[in-house]
């Protein structure tokens, strides 16, 4: 069981004297900045000139530097800048200024675990991953929670990762909800898997499959539609609240009895094998085959990246879902 920590076991005047450079300002970048100002530290805001962000963050209240300058001022680094451009991000403007004691901050594994980015001997690195989209990390920390989040750490070369982990991980909020260990390979690998084969993956295409199966039946699409997609957020919304238990207590007797009977037979055996084959391409231990072709998607300037958008942008079950969604007067509120 990973260990889990709070405020109580954090000090955050670790980082108070310290200048905390955040490269990126996109959703976790202007979440976990502003968290940390609030929080008393000292953060300033990496931004090449022409970035659009570059306004926002300065309304927001914050000294933007060029990203060159931000990593020579700071001895904090957080890179919170797109998986397929850290490596070029941190050649041209961190190593120059990677100097010995600093610290190289990441909110997700991908490019130290996958070895995109080697970073110097004498140098902190350690990662602080909130498990929640940035919007939301901001409003809790607002209302005086938190979010929990992952802290992992790669390489101690002053003896203080961990301490500065912590801290920082309290800096955004985390110390308020918890704050587990892991390591930079276990939550690069499972978030990677999470996302591909249930999170996102598996249950867009489970909602496809299912939507297709009705109308190819000859039931009404917006009827499809509601059974297969908006429904979705009902049932997870009792997951998440209290697990599979909670949801299988709130459903009808019918509905728990066809889950557990229908279910497998959808997600049998093979499923679980496709889920393995998935896993195994993410492992780096196994090639990393994932990554390496995704580095190279970005290198192509995403061209079948951009086709699969287009392919699934394009499925019937989402000209269906706009027009249904315009009919909701409660979602145009949002």
């Amino acid at each position: 069981m990973a260990q889990i920590y709070y405020e109580k076991d954090t000090d955050i005047n670790l980082l108070k004297k310290d200048t905390i450079a955040v490269l990126g300002y996109g959703s976790q970048g202007h979440a976990q900045a502003q968290n940390m100002k609030d929080s008393g530290l000292n953060v300033v805001i990496g931004l090449p000139e022409k970035s659009r962000s570059v306004e926002v963050a300065k309304n927001d209240g914050f000294e933007v530097l060029d990203p060159k300058k931000a990593c020579e001022k700071a001895e904090v680094i957080q890179v919170l800048v797109p998986d397929t451009v850290q490596s070029q991000v941190y050649e041209e403007s961190i190593s120059p200024h990677l100097k010995e004691g600093k610290a190289l901050v990441f909110s997700h594994g991908f490019n130290i675990h996958y070895e995109f980015i080697k970073a110097p001997s004498n140098v902190d690195v350690y990662m602080v991953a909130p498990k929640g989209p940035g919007h939301l990390l901001r409003r809790v920390y607002q209302e005086g929670g938190g979010v929990p989040s992952l802290i992992a750490v790669h390489q101690d070369a002053t003896g203080n990762a961990k301490s500065r982990a912590l801290a920082h991980a309290a800096g955004i909020g985390a110390g308020r909800a918890g704050i587990l260990e892991t390591s930079f390979r276990d939550e690069t690998e499972t978030d990677l898997f999470g996302e591909q084969s249930v999170l996102c993956g598996g249950l867009s295409n489970l909602i496809m499959k299912g939507f297709e199966t009705l109308v190819e039946a000859g039931y009404d699409p917006d009827i499809a539609y509601f059974e297969c997609l908006h429904e979705v957020k009902l049932i997870t919304d009792l997951i998440y609240e209290g697990g599979l238990s909670r949801m299988r207590y709130s459903i009808s007797d019918t509905a728990e009895y066809g889950d557990y009977t229908s279910g497998p037979t959808v997600i049998d055996s093979q499923v679980k094998e496709s889920m393995k084959q998935v896993l195994s391409r993410i492992q780096k231990d196994k090639g990393g085959e994932f990554a390496k072709k995704w580095m190279e998607e970005s290198r192509s300037k995403y061209k079948n990246f951009q086709k699969l958008r287009q392919e699934n942008a394009s499925h019937p079950i989402e000209a269906v879902g706009k027009k249904l969604r315009n009919m909701m007067s409660f979602l145009s509120k949002k």
